[in-house]
């Protein structure tokens, strides 16, 4: 699908609070640590995208029941099974990953695939973990999938050390769950928690000290009931359309996941100079949640690095675009990571802006954006939702037409984007 985005013209007509899906992140593992729970779990409010449906897919292959009544989804766990074909995690890196945890540590046997773009993505830094806990486990070509994993001896706890990888974290972590002793996961600097919290709210002890999560197995879960909040990496999107619109802007995004080891998005805002309204709103089962409310504002070029560019992984790329938006200079570093998600990031991200009119430098390990002047072009996605979103985003306050190929895998993470910003205002034209 082709999406042609207008530049916009007038503030942006905002009536009451906004919605976003679902936090993704943690969609997944509701589902995933439900399927293990003993009885039946409640959850509210998954994410509705094709990565989140591509976990819901493979745990019904693996005889997990999952029913939907409305918003809600109920889900009966209590023991997994050899799934009869091989496990299609389409272009969800968090699914194959995860699901390897699980599977290495019930030792049953499955093969895990994916689309094109996730064939092509390393799968060694998940394997190898494994394979030291006790798994038999092959990947193909490269280290890239399928994976295959095969039934083998129980597994024992392990000292990991490892990649700053929440997914790699979590498959350690709930392939330990079902090993002999104490399994941990240290990295180098501390990735986003929610597998922590959720398994907390599953019954388990699990001990965090600095950036070493443990647990002592084997365990038994116990089911869950939540309410997943709003996915901050879609809101992203939206507080940057906020930020850059015409004067006189203003939204107000409702029950957003602030999650302090994945809300660098947040810190970045302030480096830029945009002020932002959080209103606490309690926590969703341990995981925080809060309204944004934001409006149009002149930013500021940003330096952001390390810990903090961790903490905003998946915002990078909207990041870029503020980037380009904003008076001086933004140099985001310490983003090799991006080169190896659905597509490279950094490269895409690079050479669409600077297609743009964008004065940007690509850097190993991020970018180098001046502010300009954006003027309409011809994008490719490159079948990455986050390179769809983010120069969506751009398109908006560029000067003339912007077409996006691909723009249907928007869907992967934020279904009815299109249609949401077609009612703030926004002029998009969606074609075959």
């Amino acid at each position: 699908m082709k999406a042609r985005v207008h530049p916009l013209r007038a503030p942006l007509a905002a009536r009451g609070p906004l919605v976003v899906p679902g936090d993704k992140s943690i969609s997944h593992r509701a589902l995933i640590l439900a399927a293990l729970a003993e009885g039946e779990s409640r959850i509210a409010g998954l994410a509705p995208g094709q990565d989140v449906r591509s976990t819901q897919r493979c745990l019904e292959q693996l005889g997990v029941a999952i029913e939907r009544e409305g918003d809600e989804v109920r889900i009966r766990g209590g023991g997994l099974r050899p799934p009869s074909a091989p496990l299609d995690c389409g272009n969800s890196g968090t699914t194959m990953r995860m699901l390897a945890g699980i599977l290495a540590g019930a030792g049953i046997p499955a093969t895990l695939v994916g689309d094109a773009s996730l064939s092509k993505r390393p799968m060694e830094r998940v394997a190898g973990p494994l394979r030291k806990m006790g798994a038999r486990i092959e990947t193909g070509e490269g280290g890239r999938p399928p994976l295959r994993i095969l039934a083998g001896a129980p597994l024992h706890g392990e000292r990991i050390e490892g990649l700053p990888s929440a997914q790699v974290k979590s498959a350690v972590l709930l392939a330990g769950l079902f090993a002999t002793g104490e399994t941990s996961y240290t990295e180098p600097a501390r990735s986003r928690d929610h597998t922590e919290r959720m398994l907390r709210m599953a019954g388990v002890q699990v001990a965090v000290r600095g950036t070493t999560a443990s647990v002592r197995g084997p365990l038994r879960l116990s089911p869950i009931e939540m309410f997943v909040p709003g996915d901050l990496s879609s809101a992203a999107f939206l507080v940057a359309l906020a930020l850059v619109a015409p004067e006189g802007s203003a939204l107000s995004i409702a029950n957003v996941g602030v999650n302090p080891t994945r809300a660098g998005f947040l810190d970045a805002m302030a480096l830029f100079g945009a002020r932002l309204g959080l209103s606490l709103g309690g926590s969703a089962q341990g995981e925080p949640a809060a309204r944004i409310d934001v409006g149009a504002q002149k930013l500021r070029g940003a330096s952001i690095d390390g810990e903090l560019t961790l903490r905003a992984i998946d915002e990078v790329p909207i990041l870029a675009v503020l980037g380009a938006l904003a008076e001086g200079e933004t140099v985001i570093r310490g983003a090799e990571e991006l080169r190896v998600k659905e597509s490279d990031r950094i490269a895409r991200m690079a050479a669409g802006l600077r297609d743009m009119g964008a004065a940007v430098e690509e850097l190993p390990d991020g970018l180098r954006v001046g502010g300009s002047r954006l003027r309409g072009a011809r994008i490719d996605s490159a079948h990455d939702h986050r390179i769809a979103l983010a120069f969506s985003v751009a398109a908006l306050r560029a000067e003339g037409p912007t077409e996006i190929e691909g723009a249907e895998w928007a869907d992967v993470s934020f279904p009815g984007f299109f249609d949401l910003v077609r009612s703030l205002g926004a002029e998009v034209e969606l074609s075959a």
